[in-house]
């Protein structure tokens, strides 16, 4: 992307002005093209690099500032893989290889418990992958390792499970219902069986419906339906029968995805090539149609009735994600200062290796593959994790939290508002409405050179 210039400014209240030259030059670069880069953690995993020495966990986590702690546990085992995922996971559903990773979790978790256990958990999640996948027995086990080991109160945490379709059971569903869980999600991406078969994902829409049945049975405070919209063969039209078969089900909470496509995809970009980009259409289609049935947009994938919410007395957590403390394989943590997680892969071969790594691994009580943090990075960080969420950025917390002026530290946000994809009102930096379809864009926009320069060099196994 074509870099403006750092414009001269000496008023830190506020935010520079840009010429018209300027300002329709960047405009341009963000809106040409919406899908760069799905900035769901900065920096991303492909900038991290294996940390020589190791870091003590122990020394890593004595200091760590949060005031609450988030639990993730990541279950990297599915079905089967879909076509859009470049995700560390492994389509194998063999239940004793699922009791092994368990043991090594637990493993993990009778280590780590030792220097995480000084702070309260506000949060627990159990992702992947496919969590729902694995046996009961191995289901229960999760939320013992939880409770018994790493001192998570169930009745003050926020507890979320990933599910799918065909994985769903009465006595799956019985556990989660058991251990309070607040929020299930489950991955459905269409309700067109063509569309479905076209991202490799082989999904009968009967088998989706009787899921949804089940899940309606146990009422958790929130559901949760993931659907993607820029699909192979996908329309404007088919895309909104899936939002309208979704919403017949009363979610509290949707998530709607641009497909992304990598080359160590099974769809690939160029399979795409013919295809009309309809994406920013679908997105503009689906925001209308649920702010009509009074959801509200809290992100540009995330939107929820106002009153989801599970009735807990919750604990506060960041929304900047620090004190992420993440179990088993491929799952990442989050300190101020250093992100930590296992080696990164997405074809079968590589991941099986590393997860066999992590199985046979008997000490996890070192931090040998990540990223340390600069001022200047943990400064962006804290700046995206804001913005492209509704709540948007205190700049006094910013200037707060690290002793300068936002406004003098990055000018160039400044576009932002000068652009109307941003408003700075009473001291929040809030994207729009147009701002927030665009936030892949403007994400990848901010990426600092030094990160993207070493996104660029990292070669995916």
């Amino acid at each position: 992307m074509t870099s403006i210039r750092q414009p001269h400014h000496t008023n830190q209240d506020g935010p520079p002005p840009f010429s018209s030259g300027e300002l329709q030059q960047w405009t341009e670069q963000i809106t040409a093209h919406p899908y760069r880069n799905y900035l769901y953690s900065y920096p991303h995993k492909t900038a991290y690099r294996k940390l020589d020495p190791p870091l003590s966990l122990e020394e890593l986590w004595r200091d760590e500032p949060a005031e609450s702690f988030f639990l993730y546990m990541h279950i990297p085992f599915c079905g089967a893989r879909c076509g859009f995922c470049n995700l560390f996971t492994l389509p194998d559903k063999r239940a004793n290889v699922h009791a092994e990773y368990v043991d090594a979790l637990e493993r993990q978790a009778r280590q780590w418990a030792a220097f995480t256990g000084h702070k309260p958990y506000a949060r627990f999640a159990v992702g992947g992958g496919t969590p729902s996948l694995l046996a009961p027995e191995q289901l229960r086990r999760l939320f013992s390792i939880a409770t018994d080991i790493m001192g998570v109160d169930l009745s003050t945490v926020s507890i979320s499970v990933e599910t799918s379709p065909e994985t769903l059971t009465e006595e799956k569903l019985s556990i989660l219902k058991e251990h309070t869980v607040d929020r299930v999600s489950m991955g459905i991406q269409s309700f067109v069986a063509a569309e479905s078969a076209a991202i490799y994902r082989p999904q009968d829409p009967e088998v989706v419906y009787r899921a949804l049945e089940l899940l309606g049975k146990y009422d958790f405070p929130i559901l949760n339906l993931d659907l993607i919209y820029g699909l192979p063969g996908q329309t404007v039209d088919s895309w909104l029968y899936s939002l309208k078969q979704a919403l017949a089900h009363d979610p509290e909470e949707i998530f709607l995805y641009p497909l992304y496509t990598r080359e160590h995809t099974i769809v690939k970009p160029g399979d795409l090539a013919d295809q009309l980009d309809i994406r920013h259409e679908c997105y503009e289609a689906a925001r209308e149609v649920l702010a009509q049935h009074g959801y509200r947009q809290y992100s540009m994938r995330r939107f929820a009735k106002a009153d989801a919410g599970s009735g807990k007395a919750i604990l506060d957590y960041s929304c900047q994600e620090e004190g992420m403390v993440g179990l088993g394989c491929g799952a990442r943590s989050y300190t101020r200062n250093v992100h930590y997680a296992s080696r990164y892969g997405v074809s079968r071969r590589a991941t099986e290796s590393i997860i066999a790594d992590y199985v046979a691994a008997e000490r996890y009580d070192t931090a040998d593959y990540g990223i340390v943090l600069s001022l200047a990075e943990q400064k962006r960080r804290f700046i995206l994790k804001a913005i492209l969420h509704s709540e948007g950025l205190a700049i006094s917390d910013y200037n707060e939290r690290f002793g300068t002026s936002l406004w003098a530290d990055h000018p160039e946000l400044g576009l932002l508002v000068q652009s109307g994809f941003a408003t700075d009102d009473e001291g929040i930096l809030r994207l729009s409405a147009d701002g927030l379809g665009y936030s892949d864009s403007i994400g990848d926009w901010f990426i600092s050179g030094e990160i993207r320069e070493q996104m660029k060099e990292f070669v995916l196994p």
